[in-house]
């Protein structure tokens, strides 16, 4: 049951005096109220300091009500939320799993009505008392099974969106679609039964190929990244679609461009391969994700430097590319003895990419440091191992 004294000012003002602070201090110091336990005050306070950027809207609104932290690092951040919501329209839309209601508000502002089920009661309350704060009207609560809601109800959806849960009874994580809460696979038939359009998040870490196989021909998979941080798998599904999977690799709060493509596109494509040319192209990891590798040469007509070696390059420069663009400045065979007459002690930005060395091991190995303009590429090319001097553009 939630403990509304909470809110009240004084209470409000500790919390906000203390976000950031370090917990195991706070947990010493006690509560300072005696009609509210100090482990009530840690969860706001832990709670709203995760917060501040994941999702700033309910950390700048005054009287919000936090749920606890692992309820907070599983919710989509505002930014995945609001990308979630131009992909949906129409009158009506189920959330069946709400948990803290991130993207239950945020589908709120492209649909008319949203029911929105969370099994856990004081979830749920967290949620509608952060709704009426929000002024959100359109939003009705149900602290319920949402799965079980959808097998009595007659109602017709527009949409209904599923995010499984990702957890095990020990709080472990779970990364396989049948591994998640509810199993998503299992209940396509219902869903399809009242809907003709299925919105499902994934963990980043699902294997796409896996994705397609285990939910029958998805209309569209995208890839969500943020400042290049894969966040999020959402597949779209039709009913009735009986196409190919069209995949799209996004990264948010970047300036660079969305890319699509057919897995058959991809698998099709015989390349060759070419040494390092004037300019070099390293993906964002959204496309690496998805899969993009050789029929992102040929749409942007640059080579790829090796089988395995995701990395590109061109003798002039390919704009509006997925990724970053660097200079490449020196090309280096790589040959030890030399090499650390070259580059030792260099201050340098390293990169890994298809080579036997992690970054740590080669930072460790030429005593290089961190920073600076020149990023040094480890990697390979078709015919050997080569080390890229480079300046980002």
């Amino acid at each position: 049951m939630l403990n509304l004294k909470i809110l009240e000012k004084k209470v409000q003002k500790y919390i906000q005096t203390h976000v950031g602070d370090k917990i195991p201090e706070l947990v010493l110091k006690g509560s300072p109220f005696n009609e509210i336990k100090n482990i009530d005050i840690i969860e706001q306070i832990e709670s709203k300091s995760r917060c501040k950027s994941k999702l700033p809207t309910w950390y700048n609104t005054p009287s919000i009500l936090y749920p606890n932290k692992l309820n907070i690092e599983q919710c989509s951040s505002e930014r995945t939320a609001y990308y979630k919501s131009t992909l949906v329209s129409g009158e009506n839309l189920i959330d069946i799993t709400a948990g803290f209601g991130v993207d239950s508000f945020y589908f709120s502002k492209k649909i008319k009505n949203i029911i929105s089920c969370e099994v856990d009661k004081k979830l749920s309350e967290i949620s509608e008392h952060n709704f009426k704060t929000f002024n959100t009207k359109n939003i009705r609560n149900k602290a319920l099974n949402g799965l079980n809601f959808l097998k009595k109800t007659e109602t017709i959806f527009d949409w209904i969106y599923i995010d499984p849960s990702r957890r095990g009874p020990n709080k472990e994580k779970k990364i396989l679609i049948k591994d998640c809460n509810p199993d998503v696979s299992k209940h396509l038939n219902l869903f399809f039964k009242l809907s003709q359009n299925i919105l499902i998040k994934l963990s980043p870490m699902v294997d796409i190929q896996a994705v397609i196989k285990d939910i029958v021909n998805p209309k569209k998979i995208h890839i969500v990244a943020v400042k290049n941080e894969v966040k999020e798998i959402l597949v779209v599904l039709k009913k009735g679609f009986s196409g190919e999977t069209t995949i799209k690799a996004i990264n948010l709060d970047s300036e660079q461009p969305n890319f699509e493509f057919k897995i058959s596109n991809e698998k099709k494509l015989v390349l060759s391969y070419k040494p390092p040319e004037k300019y070099l192209y390293e993906p964002n990891l959204a496309v690496i994700k998805a899969g993009a590798f050789k029929i992102l040469s040929r749409k942007f007509k640059i080579g790829k430097l090796g089988p395995n070696t995701h990395l590109y390059t061109s003798s002039k420069i390919k704009n509006k590319f997925p990724g970053k663009i660097y200079n490449i400045k020196k090309v280096i065979p790589y040959k030890k003895r030399n090499l650390n007459k070259i580059i030792r002690g260099t201050k340098a930005n390293i990169k890994s990419r298809n080579f036997t060395k992690s970054v740590n091991e080669i930072k460790e190995q030429y005593k290089l440091i961190d920073g600076g303009d020149i990023y040094l590429f480890f990697t390979s090319t078709q015919l050997n191992r080569v080390v890229l001097v480079c300046s980002k553009i």
